[in-house]
């Protein structure tokens, strides 16, 4: 069983919870544990949005809830964490897709000025209720498949202030949502028509003038970058990491998708939170994310959508025990997916995890992705009360389906919708 430290210390744990939950089953998806942490014929406590006790049922201390709910045998889990999105955007780009389908490159479209530059083209042109109400009809979709945190980044703007305007509708989101949204500024997304040809001089003005902007207002949680040939080199994303970390903002980095940048290896200099995508990373650069604690997260709905052929190095993360999640990687251009069940079904047959590996990808190793582990990602005492309830035979279904949702009810910081 899981207890609370008022138990651990002799005193009585559970006087009045705001909620007990009985007969249900449970993967707590703490690491250690049985396989996915499963207790069977469980309970679980609630107070005060956090989780206060866990544990088998007969062994369940003598309480006085407020509220007792019967689960009828259903599986709880974790609430889903979508650790990488780009949900905030206008349009779609169903024509480059249609383009990519008759052969052209995803290289191929953003040299000729399609890719993430028709993007921002079209987010700049939105206004605000526009963009918000686009959004959140994304973000609906996540949430109604079990999501209770998801990080959302910017760079469709690439100029100072669509960048905070994009940072303020993230924030005026997560204001409005009952979920939790992570903002990451991602500057150096891109460069931008009026830029292109001085990559040098954008960066500056990501550093001298975006980055102390986004802090001041405190718009962002954490900064990203592309390294990638078609976008950012590791010197460049580097000034811009150094800036960030002066500024006391965690780091995450597109590292590695369509070639060996050095992305992973970087990522890992600075102590990064998650390197993603990883195609091409290379031994040397899973042993810098080894080393660094860096989580790898994975992203297949972009490796199916590009057609790729290069799979991550999987075998070797998992034999360097690199933490790996996975997530949507929402957006227009390379990943119009809006189901995290499903990236987690691609995730097993396009890359061969495992279904508990799949379901910690979207929990546990999310969480670690986001900076969040202490406080959710796993069910234990004193971790948020978020929490899905499923109406399965077994966690690992929830890899197996695809375009089924499960999803009985949301419990998000203890309160049922």
């Amino acid at each position: 069983m899981l207890r609370s430290n008022a138990m651990d210390c002799g005193e009585s744990p559970l006087p009045t919870p705001d909620l007990l939950l009985t007969d249900l089953n449970v993967a707590t998806m703490v690491e250690g544990r049985s396989p996915y942490g499963v207790i069977e014929d469980a309970a679980l406590a609630i107070s005060g949005g956090r989780i206060d006790w866990i544990g088998p049922r007969a062994e369940l201390p003598d309480s006085s809830p407020a509220e007792v709910r019967s689960m009828a045998g259903r599986w709880l889990t974790p609430a889903l964490i979508d650790c990488h999105t780009h949900l905030v955007f206008a349009g779609n780009r169903a024509a480059e897709f249609e383009q990519r389908l008759g052969g052209a490159s995803y290289e191929e479209i953003a040299r000729a000025g399609g890719g993430i530059m028709s993007t921002v083209n079209a987010t700049r042109a939105a206004d605000d209720d526009d963009l918000l109400r686009q959004t959140a009809s994304r973000l609906g979709a996540l949430r109604a498949e079990g999501c209770a945190t998801v990080e959302i980044k910017s760079g469709y703007g690439l100029n100072l202030q669509a960048e905070l305007r994009l940072l303020e509708v993230i924030r005026k989101l997560g204001s409005q949502s009952d979920i939790s949204i992570v903002s990451t500024f991602l500057g150096a997304h891109a460069i931008p028509a009026e830029y292109r040809g001085k990559a040098d001089a954008y960066i500056d003005l990501v550093c001298e003038e975006m980055l102390p902007a986004v802090h001041e207002n405190q718009l962002a949680d954490a900064v990203d970058a592309y390294c990638e040939s078609i976008a950012f080199s590791a010197d460049q994303v580097a000034r811009v990491f150094e800036k960030a970390r002066a500024l006391g903002l965690p780091i995450k980095l597109h590292a590695d998708q369509l070639s060996d940048c050095g992305g992973a290896e970087l990522a890992a200099g600075f102590s990064a939170l998650s390197a993603d995508h990883l195609e091409y990373t290379p031994t040397k650069g899973i042993d810098a994310l080894a080393t660094a604690g860096t989580v790898a997260v994975l992203l297949p709905g972009a490796f199916l959508t590009l057609g790729e052929t290069q799979h991550p190095p999987v075998i070797e993360l998992r034999d360097r025990n690199v933490p790996i999640a996975i997530a949507t990687d929402c957006n227009p251009g390379t990943s119009p997916v809006t189901s995290l069940r499903t990236t987690m079904a691609l995730a097993t047959s396009l890359f061969r995890l495992t279904p508990e590996e799949c379901l910690a990808g979207v929990t546990r190793n999310a969480a670690r992705a986001l900076g969040l582990a202490g406080d959710r990602g796993t069910l234990e005492p004193g971790k948020r009360a978020d929490i899905a309830i499923w109406d399965i035979g077994h966690p690992q279904e929830l890899s197996y389906w695809i375009g089924r949702n499960d999803l009985s009810e949301l419990i998000v910081a203890g309160n049922f919708p």
